[in-house]
């Protein structure tokens, strides 16, 4: 994954919210360019991730961590454990972006904890800088605070994506997430903008394939088109309404 990061090119990823090695092999088998395992909103304990990070390494996907906060350990972990990026979620300002960086990379240029425990197996020994050069830190912007903050979190060096969270960015904001509001929309495409005019790589999880597409000819980057639950649940209705 780490060779297509600097390229123009849409990332189609799928989201893992459901426990289990199985689960996460059927989506990475599904083809998508990147999985996430979500640690923060998902069902997916700390005790499942390995297991899943080897499901999708079957198939060989990048895998991606959601972790559920902005706390060293959690990220250092899901990096020793060998995640390809982690997603950091709620960063508001510089100095926490500069948290979620810092905890990505080896001194000198970041406190990450020396211990490649299972990464090292499939990348062998590695320098810290080697290791710092594989690892892509994604914040998270979902707030009014960090829209208003963000070209301070974009001039952080070592943040390599935005991720935008466009339920929480809208519950910010005071909107209803169910509802199209034009407010809303604007957040989004100056995020964008900015971020591509920052050379930082700009993604957003979009729920359905034909949000991604809206997104995709806007100019974001890294898709999160949808998610393990959302795909069995819609099927699963299609099917019933059918026959009924």
């Amino acid at each position: 994954m780490a060779g297509t990061w600097t390229n123009d090119e849409p990332m189609y990823g799928g989201w893992c919210t459901m426990p289990g090695a199985f689960a996460a092999e059927v989506m990475g088998a599904a083809g998508f360019d990147w999985c996430c395992v979500d640690l923060q909103h998902g069902m997916i304990t700390r005790g499942d991730l390995v297991g899943m990070l080897q499901a999708l390494a079957v198939g060989r996907t990048p895998a991606v961590v959601r972790v559920p906060w902005n706390h060293p350990p959690d990220i250092m972990w899901a990096l020793d454990a060998g995640a390809e990026a982690v997603i950091v979620p709620m960063v508001d300002d510089a100095e926490q972006a500069h948290a979620a960086v810092h905890a990505c990379r080896f001194a000198p240029t970041g406190g990450r904890s020396w211990g490649p425990t299972r990464v090292a197996l499939h990348t062998g020994p590695g320098s810290p800088a080697e290791f710092d050069a594989a690892v892509r830190c994604i914040v998270m912007v979902e707030s009014v605070a960090a829209v208003e903050r963000l070209d301070e979190i974009l001039a952080v060096p070592g943040v390599d994506g935005v991720f935008i969270g466009p339920n929480d960015l809208a519950v910010s904001m005071g909107i209803d997430p169910r509802k199209a509001d034009p407010r809303h929309d604007d957040a989004v495409k100056h995020v964008l903008d900015r971020c591509r005019a920052a050379g930082v790589l700009p993604g957003i999880f979009c729920g359905t394939a034909e949000r991604a597409v809206g997104y995709r000819d806007l100019g974001f980057r890294l898709l999160a088109v949808c998610s393990d639950v959302s795909l069995m649940r819609n099927a699963a209705g299609r099917a019933l309404d059918a026959l009924r």
